[in-house]
């Protein structure tokens, strides 16, 4: 195997000394530019590599980022993390992802992991199943800015990206009551998750401020799955009462739903109005295109990053917390609109 390129070759063939090499590497204003042009031009003849450890060592950075999701294959997570990359490229940050699965015990490893690796910053949506915080909290410990999105936890010296999933909610409902909606479900996913709480929260508001008494049997527990909504219809359906429209948490509730809705003959929009949550984009390209509302993912991850740029560049301290909520927004589509 060939041995690594040093800056002393690069010294020796230029003759001129291994400090000067150093500096004009490192852009040091006292190094002239016919000098940096002439050392960088033989670096890349050379193929000489930097050692990125020695200068981790010597900046006290590594330049890496942590992002902690729940899983890699849903497009909001990936646009989160695409919104995070391009705001942090041009400062020359690189990003490490990290799957939770939505397990706590992953996300322990992963953040004792990402902090031994002397990472710079940690971006994280915490897992459903995280409800101590004492893992989160090494990261103030150990002095490594971490930020929240989407999913947070209530941890002081902490800051957060998140949207207003109470009007999310709220925008939903109203909207179905505006298309003559009055038995509207509610498919709502864990309520320990702050996220879905506040969607459900938002929901039952609409509802009372235009006089209509939500039911208990047309509020059902799902998960984010396909399978959740089909559940979700085939036991509403149980009843004499049918709803004659359904807001999900979650788009692929929202899919499934419609599936079985299909399946049982019920005609959407005229019968049924069905709503979800997040804007996948699958959600527009459909047969029956559904409404959904947008969490603006790439701009979460974009001031996200901006977030940690403040600390990092010290603007701010590292326990200077800031909370930033964005707007959703409601993309009305054939799934509930009566009015086409």
């Amino acid at each position: 195997m060939a041995e690594k390129v040093t800056i002393y070759d690069i010294s020796k063939k230029l003759k001129i000394s291994a400090a000067t090499v150093s500096r004009a590497l490192n852009d040091n204003p006292k190094i002239s530019e016919k000098t940096r042009e002439l050392v960088l031009k033989t670096a890349t003849e050379m193929n000489y590599k930097q050692n990125r450890l020695a200068q981790a060592l010597k900046s006290g950075r590594t330049n890496n980022v942590g992002v902690i999701i729940p899983f890699i294959n849903r497009s909001f997570f990936s646009s989160v993390i695409r919104g995070i990359e391009e705001e942090l490229s041009p400062h020359g940050y690189h990003v490490i992802i990290c799957q939770s699965h939505e397990d706590v015990n992953n996300e322990i490893k992963q953040i004792d992991t990402l902090l031994n690796t002397q990472v710079d910053g940690i971006f994280m949506s915490v897992a459903k199943t995280t409800q101590d915080t004492s893992h989160i909290k090494k990261a103030l410990t150990e002095k490594t800015p971490l930020v929240f999105f989407d999913r947070k936890k209530e941890v002081k010296g902490l800051s957060s990206v998140v949207i207003d999933d109470f009007k999310g909610g709220y925008l939903a409902t109203e909207h179905l009551i505006k298309q003559g909606c009055t038995k509207i479900a509610h498919c709502y996913g864990d309520l320990s998750v702050a996220l879905y709480k506040n969607r459900h929260q938002g929901y039952l508001e609409a509802l009372k401020d235009n006089g209509i008494t939500p039911l208990r049997r047309f509020s059902l527990q799902t998960n984010s799955k396909l399978e959740s909504g089909i559940s979700a219809i085939k036991e509403l359906w149980k009843f004499d009462e049918k709803p004659d429209a359904i807001f999900c948490s979650s788009d692929y509730v929202a899919l499934g739903a419609i599936q079985q809705l299909r399946q049982l003959g019920v005609k959407i929009p005229e019968e049924i109005c069905v709503v979800g949550f997040s804007n996948e984009p699958f959600t527009k390209y459909m047969e029956l295109p559904i409404t959904s509302v947008d969490q603006t993912p790439f701009e979460m991850g974009k001031i996200a990053a901006q977030v940690f740029l403040e600390k990092i560049k010290g603007s701010q301290t590292l326990t200077t917390e800031k909370h930033v909520i964005l707007a959703p927004k409601l993309f009305v589509r054939d799934s509930s609109n009566r009015n086409l």
